[in-house]
This record gives C-alpha cells, sequence and structure tokens, in this order.
C-alpha cells in the first residue's frame, strides 16, 4: 500500500506505542491523526510531526464516529492502529477472599476489548466506501486496521485475568473481522507486544526494568516502541499479511507471576 497522501487514525497515539507508530507513519507520508483522551498531551505531540489531534473516548460511538470522520477529512483512510487501553491489576479474589471488583473488570473489557471493537467498526465503514488502492499491479487494497493485544492474551499472570481477557478478545476476533472484512479490500491484523518500554514501565525505578528485561530471552531487554511501529509500518506495506496476530516480545513466555 502507497501510505504518502493517505490519512492514518492512532488510538492511544499521544504516548508510548500508539505516538511511534504516528511518528512512523506521518514520516511515511500519512496525514496522522491521534485520537486519545482531552487529559493526554495528544495536541501537543501531534503538533511535532504536523498531524491532528481529536479528544474522544474509544468506548463512545458519536465521539469514535466523529474522530474517524475527521481523519478521513484529511485523505482517504487506508490506515487505522488501535493502541487505545488500560492495564490495571485485577485480582478474582482480594487478600481477604472476597470477590475482587465487578465494576473494574467490565471496565478493562469495555476500554481495551469492545473499544477496539467500535473503532474498527467505525473505521471500517469509512474504509469500505473509498476508492480501492493499486498494490504490485493488483488493485482492490481499500485499508488496513493493526489492533493490539499483548502476551498477555496466550501466558497471563496472577493479577490479569481482566487484561489477559480483554486482550484474549482482540486476538480472536481479528480472524472472523478479517474474513469479513476481505469483501472490500481491507486487511486486519493483531500485533501481541511483549514487555514494552512504554511510560507505565518507564515509571518503574531502573532496577526493575532491568530485571524485567532481562527475564527476555534475546535480546534481553525491553521492547522499544519504535520496534512495535517498524512492525505496524510492515503491516501496512506487506500486502499478504491478513487474519493473523503477530507476537513481538524477544520469545518470552511469561511465568504466573
Amino acid at each position: 500500500m502507497n501510505i504518502e497522501g493517505s490519512s492514518a487514525l492512532v488510538t492511544g497515539g499521544a504516548s508510548g506505542l500508539g505516538l511511534a507508530t504516528a511518528r512512523r507513519l506521518a514520516a511515511a507520508g500519512a496525514a496522522v491523526t491521534i485520537l486519545d483522551l482531552p487529559s493526554s498531551p495528544g495536541a501537543e505531540v501531534a503538533a511535532q510531526f504536523g498531524g491532528a489531534f481529536l479528544a474522544a473516548d474509544v468506548t463512545s460511538v458519536d465521539q469514535v464516529r466523529e474522530a474517524v470522520a475527521g481523519a478521513a477529512s484529511a485523505g482517504p483512510l487506508r490506515v487505522v492502529v488501535n493502541c487505545a487501553g488500560i492495564a490495571p491489576p485485577a485480582k478474582v479474589l482480594d487478600r481477604d477472599g472476597n470477590p475482587g471488583s465487578l465494576d473494574d473488570f467490565e471496565r478493562i473489557i469495555r476500554i481495551n476489548l469492545i473499544g477496539t471493537y467500535n473503532v474498527l467498526s467505525q473505521a471500517s465503514a469509512v474504509m469500505a466506501r473509498t476508492e480501492p488502492g493499486t498494490v504490485d499491479g493488483e488493485s482492490g487494497e481499500r485499508g488496513v486496521i493493526v489492533n493490539t493485544a499483548s502476551v498477555a492474551a496466550f501466558d497471563g499472570q496472577i493479577g490479569q485475568p481482566a487484561y489477559s481477557a480483554s486482550k484474549g478478545g482482540v486476538h480472536a476476533m481479528t480472524l472472523p473481522v478479517a474474513r469479513e472484512l476481505a469483501r472490500y479490500g481491507i486487511r486486519v491484523c493483531t500485533i501481541a507486544p511483549g514487555i514494552m518500554e512504554t511510560p507505565m514501565l518507564k515509571g518503574l525505578p531502573q532496577a526493575a526494568q532491568d530485571s524485567l528485561g532481562a527475564q527476555v530471552p534475546h535480546p534481553s531487554r525491553l521492547g522499544r516502541p519504535d520496534e512495535y511501529a517498524a512492525l505496524v509500518l510492515h503491516i501496512v506495506e506487506n500486502g499478504y499479511l491478513n487474519g493473523e496476530t503477530i507476537r513481538l516480545d524477544g520469545a518470552i513466555r511469561m511465568a504466573p507471576k
């Protein structure tokens, strides 16, 4: 796919994996729109690479619909990357053996899974009406949607039932969504990152970061946001990648805790 001249929408684009992806796509010639919460520094970071910022909650149908329309106004919407998400711990039972909060479980599912579905649903409706592009002489490519799961979808740790369930759901819907949207020339893939150098992890003491990185077989370090962004760019440009979840984790398999 020729990214130059197309528009791209990146949720959770104000920091971490989303920001690195937004920068990569902008450097490749896309008109990038960052979607993030009003409290985020989205406007400031978007200005750094000539992008746009739209404040929205990924769980709101109306706000996401408006954000998708705003991104599409900058050019044909060809790329959507879902990076918005949260990862708070939420055990089944608390320290006293009482049930954990159902509200906490539902909130994580709503943002990580339902929010991802909401964005891809609204975006694919717009993509499906765009003029198809040509890739290697083959016409019919309208767009690419890249979702973000996690290795927790496969190797969930103690305290992660909600997070693992939400990311497992993102992985599980990848193939059926890719199959459905194939008739419109829209590809769908998912990336499952391992332990990445995100703002949340960067807030830990250096010793803790080093300990986490040492758990990765090779290379023994935290993953870098730009490595995630590079994979997004490859998925966009490789027209035969579709319906797949790709682990980006240095071969780590998470321990129970």
